[in-house]
């Protein structure tokens, strides 16, 4: 090679490390040095696993609620989970369980922590989320809608709160008190902060929300790495990013798109010099597939987390925004039917052979 050649290629190398550092924003910063949490991340297996509802539970309230807290769904569906080679899943939490019965709250965790565990499965937390239906209440939640996505799903804070920071006290007192009731617990391996944040028309007005749940949680200090995924670009989007990359130990981000898009988002986010865990995809009607996705997740060691176990209340098989009469072909999302049967056979083979499932 020439030396003029040569010269070249390390002026481009440098100039790709030269973007490799964290976003900066104000007063925010990780905990974590890249150098930390990688070496955190070298010791874990890959990751990968799903979004986790029970086939019982509508929303995050009906999963966590006394009344309505099931542990034998979730103890059968997190066997077929760990079956096909999954050891993590990703579960939601809310504001308003925290507020009803904390000390309820942190028992039925513990429970769901003992049965995930028994399946050799770490579980990732998610604090806030401002997806779906703005007016989450207490008590009996609603029956599906039929043939609609996620028709109970309820945003965590309510919008009304989001818009109103006089009422943030109890949000704060939320988030402090689950982060050092569980700092510490090995069961549990990161916490996802915010999902999806500026979801439903918010871009614009959950910056100051994202900005002080990062404090909140940065100064309950647990022993878990701390992260909130990108999951949209563009306009307010762009300050928001910045904002969650900059607060983030571990990098994570959601791609429903298709698989050229995905590849670009590793490349970039991995510039980082942090883990990066893809902690939502899999949307057969949009190419994000397991067959597409999931082999290059394994070979970037990219943690991987599908949307969808067990198609149940969620109604997560339907896509978007489409009303269904009738079962779709394909699903959108999930991997088995209530009775444990796959939705397709040859996925589930195809996630059992690269989890080396077959080998155990």
């Amino acid at each position: 090679m020439k030396r003029s050649t040569l010269m070249l290629v390390f002026a481009v190398i440098a100039a790709s490390l030269a973007g490799t550092a964290t976003a900066q924003v104000e007063g925010i910063e990780p905990r974590w040095s890249p150098e930390k949490a990688m070496a955190w991340y070298n010791k874990l297996p890959w990751l990968v696993g799903c979004n986790f509802t029970p086939s019982t539970a509508i929303n995050q309230l009906e999963m966590w609620q006394e009344d309505t807290f099931d542990p034998e769904t979730i103890d059968r569906e997190l066997g077929w989970a760990a079956g096909i080679g999954f050891n993590t899943v990703r579960v939601y939490l809310h504001d308003l369980l925290w507020e009803d019965d904390a000390e309820g709250l942190k028992k039925r965790m513990n429970k769901y922590l003992e049965i995930a565990d028994s399946h050799g499965i770490l579980t990732m937390f998610v604090i806030f989320d401002d997806c779906w239906n703005h007016f989450p209440k207490i008590g009996k939640q609603p029956e599906p809608k039929s043939g609609t996505h996620n028709s109970g799903w309820v945003q965590s804070p309510s919008e009304a709160i989001v818009l109103d920071k006089s009422k943030w006290g109890r949000l704060e007192t939320y988030v402090k008190g689950v982060l050092t009731a569980f700092s510490g617990d090995e069961r549990i391996l990161l916490w996802d902060l915010y999902n999806e944040p500026g979801n439903q028309k918010l871009e614009g007005r959950s910056y100051d929300m994202v900005k002080s749940t990062i404090e909140w949680a940065q100064e309950a200090n647990p022993s878990q790495p701390l992260s909130i995924g990108e999951w949209k670009t563009g306009g307010d989007f762009d300050k928001l990013n910045a904002l969650q990359e900059a607060g983030s130990d571990v990098i994570t981000f959601h791609e429903y798109n298709n698989f050229e898009r995905m590849e670009e988002r590793i490349r970039r986010l991995k510039k980082t010099g942090r883990p990066v865990l893809c902690t939502e995809y899999m949307a057969r009607t949009r190419g994000s597939r397991f067959e597409t996705f999931l082999p290059v997740f394994k070979w970037e060691n990219v943690g991987a987390y599908n949307w969808g176990l067990v198609s149940g209340k969620t109604n997560t098989i339907y896509q978007w925004d489409t009303i269904y009469t009738s079962e779709p072909d394909p699903w959108f999302h999930d991997i088995f039917r209530k009775d444990g049967t796959p939705y397709r056979d040859w996925e589930v083979r195809l996630i059992s052979e690269l989890t080396n499932r077959d080998a155990e």
